[in-house]
């Protein structure tokens, strides 16, 4: 098919590789302006524009995509359907009409659940069990339009942001191949969704990164995965952020000590009071210092049982 791929990010990536693999002629790629990183500013590339030119393919970065010179330009291109990943603009009703096959969206989340912009983030801090990818005909809402394909994949006890980030990537690439050989042949089913199944992921800030020790263990740990290695799961200690990489829930209650009281400290962790449980902490970064095992760290700072984080 002739496609018109639109996406940003590294999660756009997988797709835009996959479709080129399985022969689709790829007519343009839509991405945003790059962008000036680092104290340098330099303007660089969108990953998806990267990997546009490492194939010799036409990329277009308009600042607007709504605009009528936009809309010409894509108009010119006759593609067959437009696919779209995390491109991070909204199409308007005019762009939706032009290809005869619509515009397919790839959505990281079983769909109708976890609509918005953050959604691989919020399912593990909701503790989902399973995860996925939708195939989704693009309407005027966000993401609310039919569903016509899923591939699900269970979400692993270690599984952080990065790694289901990469894992769902690569699924996203496999459920588009797949749904656009049903699409050639007529067999995709359109599914409405049912919205009062629907829950949002808003995008993730930085402060939603804080953590609250009068939470459960659990759902501290669940943060601290859903937040790594983005925006990154932090509370303070003697006046100083310090962030956490990686932790598990303890077992057992903790009379008489207060949420974010340090309990206990070995070579190899750290285990802090929380709301219910405790939480054991084997990796951490202080304010100014690398990330590091907890065992690296203790070397360098002396925690004590009895201080407490967050204050």
């Amino acid at each position: 098919m002739k496609i018109v791929f639109m996406g940003t990010p590294d999660f756009a990536v997988g797709a835009l590789e996959a479709l080129i693999e399985a022969g689709h002629e790829i007519t343009a790629v839509v991405t945003q302006p790059d962008k000036p990183k680092g104290r340098s500013k330099e303007l660089l590339p969108p990953p998806v524009k990267a990997c546009a030119q490492k194939h010799g393919i036409l990329v277009m970065q308009p600042r607007r995509v709504k605009t009528a010179k936009a809309v010409e330009e894509l108009r010119k291109l006759e593609a067959d359907v437009y696919v779209v990943a995390a491109f991070g603009q909204i199409l308007s009703g005019e762009i939706l009409g032009i290809p005869p096959f619509g515009c397919l969206n790839i959505h990281a989340s079983l769909l109708p659940k976890y609509r918005g912009s953050s959604p691989i983030q919020h399912v593990l801090i909701e503790g989902e069990e399973k995860t996925g990818v939708t195939i989704m005909q693009m309407d005027a809402g966000i993401d609310t339009g039919d569903m016509l394909y899923k591939k699900e994949i269970l979400i692993d006890r270690e599984d952080n942001y990065e790694t289901l980030h990469d894992r769902l990537t690569v699924l996203g690439g496999e459920a588009i191949t797949e749904a656009l050989v049903l699409l050639e042949q007529g067999k995709l089913v359109p599914q409405k969704q049912q919205d009062e199944l629907s829950c949002y992921a808003p995008l993730i800030g930085k402060e939603m990164g804080e953590i609250d020790f009068s939470q459960d263990a659990h759902a501290i740990d669940r943060k601290i995965r859903g937040m790594t290695p983005w925006p990154s799961a932090f509370t303070k200690y003697k006046g100083r952020q310090l962030k956490i990489w990686r932790a598990v829930p303890g077992p057992g209650e903790h009379a008489g000590a207060v949420p974010g009281e340090i309990l206990s400290v070995d070579k190899e962790s750290v285990t802090v009071a929380a709301g219910s449980g405790g939480l054991c902490i084997y990796e951490l970064q202080l304010e100014g210092k690398k990330r590091m095992k907890a065992h690296d760290f203790l070397l360098g700072v002396r925690m004590q049982p009895g201080e407490v984080l967050g204050e």
